[in-house]
């Protein structure tokens, strides 16, 4: 996590009743432009600013205001906090619990708040606490005494999300279903084919997937958890065999839809529904459904960016859709995502202990067990995930496909 300073946002991470601490502690430690004009000041903080993403910075302001909440009620400084200080508050935290016996808050929250603490911290000139051999003791105390594995969402395989898409079949001739049965069966089948997060997802715009005629769907994402900076990536998602499971199809019948409801309505969108085509049959080589040359110019690339043509383009791809079947200009969220798949999965038969342990990363999931179960390696895997190292990938191993490559399959047993 990137340290920043009293010009960021960062530096005002505080929703306490004294937000103006920080800014206090980053003057007293002198002239932090160094003589430099205002302008320039301002443009070095505005690019450390950008550095940090904003939900890191969200996070960042929520941990530090329960933090120095808690400092005031208790009666300890906040900035600068002793070690000792910032030991008790996590230690006093990590003993709280729910009525069930289970621990109120897990490690990997507690550990999250010693960062953010460190980060307030480092803005402000002072060392960071945190890094503290008692706070990191006191931290490994935790995870030691509690012993608990983390809790990881279950993968949606194959046959998981087929169940999902057959659920969503039966209401693709009903209105208003139809509308949002489209769009999520699209989504199941571009998360998991490819191994989006659902903050990916959720980012795509129309103009950002493009059908190829050898491949399937060109899907860019523009950045990621681990492209802060936006260099982008494409992702193929090809041609499936099977109509059902084939994501052009999907991608193709719910964009159709999407554009008929933004040019002509809701008439508009009953009617592109209606006239969908079977879904028991492949609809990604017909034209009528922008599939190849005509994918180009519902976007608008071929018309220069400009106009109406771009605005279709800058279209939220997964909007949140109305009861009513209106698709709104809004995107879905990350957690509006992980509701759906938790959703689906309930009307689909999942038992409820089943449906509790999916979310929005079991798409991703999903596509690394199921490609470790088909013989995938590792670096294939990441080609499609995007993941830097391969260690991530042996916990999707471990935990879920245990026996592949595993010397124990080749005993005579």
């Amino acid at each position: 996590m990137e340290a920043v300073g009293e010009h960021s946002d960062l530096a005002t991470a505080s929703s306490s009743p004294s937000p103006t601490r920080i800014h206090s502690a980053v003057a007293a430690m002198g002239d932090p432009g160094h003589g430099l004009d205002a302008d320039t000041v301002r443009r070095v903080w505005a690019a450390i600013d950008a550095s940090t993403s904003v939900n890191t910075k969200t996070a960042y302001r929520s941990d530090w205001g329960r933090f120095q909440r808690w400092a005031d009620d208790s009666g300890y400084p906040a900035l600068p906090a002793p070690a000792m200080v910032v030991a008790a508050y996590l230690t006093d935290a990590a003993a709280q619990v729910r009525a069930d016996g289970r621990p109120q808050f897990c490690s990997a929250t507690l550990s999250r708040w010693a960062s953010s603490i460190n980060q307030i911290h480092t803005a402000a000139g002072y060392p960071a606490p945190g890094r503290s051999e008692v706070v990191r003791r006191a931290l490994a105390g935790v995870r030691r005494t509690r012993k608990t594995p983390p809790k990881r969402r279950s993968p949606l395989l194959l046959a998981d999300v087929r169940l999902l898409l057959a659920e969503l079949g039966t209401q693709f001739s009903v209105w208003p279903a139809a509308i949002a049965a489209h769009r999520d069966a699209a989504l199941l089948l571009m998360g998991f084919t490819g191994a989006h997060r659902r903050s990916e997802l959720v980012n795509l715009t129309v103009g950002d997937v493009t059908v190829h005629v050898a491949d399937g769907l060109h899907v860019r994402v523009r950045s990621s958890k681990t492209d802060q900076e936006g260099a982008g990536i494409v992702r193929a998602l090809p041609y499936g065999r099977d109509p059902a499971t084939c994501p052009p199809c999907a991608f193709l019948r719910w964009r159709r839809i999407l554009l008929a409801y933004d040019a002509g309505g809701r008439r508009a969108a009953m009617a592109a529904a209606h006239h969908r085509g079977s879904a028991a049959e492949h609809c990604c080589r017909d034209t009528d459904l922008g599939a190849v040359g005509a994918d180009r110019a519902a976007v608008g690339r071929d018309a220069g960016g400009g106009g109406a043509a771009s605005a279709v383009g800058e279209r939220a791809l997964f909007p949140t859709v109305h009861k009513t079947g209106q698709p709104s200009s809004k995107a879905m969220t990350g957690d509006a995502v992980a509701a759906m798949i938790q959703r689906r999965a309930a009307n689909a038969g999942f038992t409820p202990a089943q449906v509790d342990l999916l979310g929005g990363h079991s798409l991703r999931s999903g596509f690394v067990t199921e490609a470790f179960r088909a013989g995938a390696d590792a670096h294939s895997i990441m080609r499609q995930t995007g993941h830097r190292d391969p260690k991530m990938l042996e916990v999707y191993a471990r935990e879920h496909a245990p026996l592949v490559g595993n010397a124990v399959t080749k005993l005579d047993l």
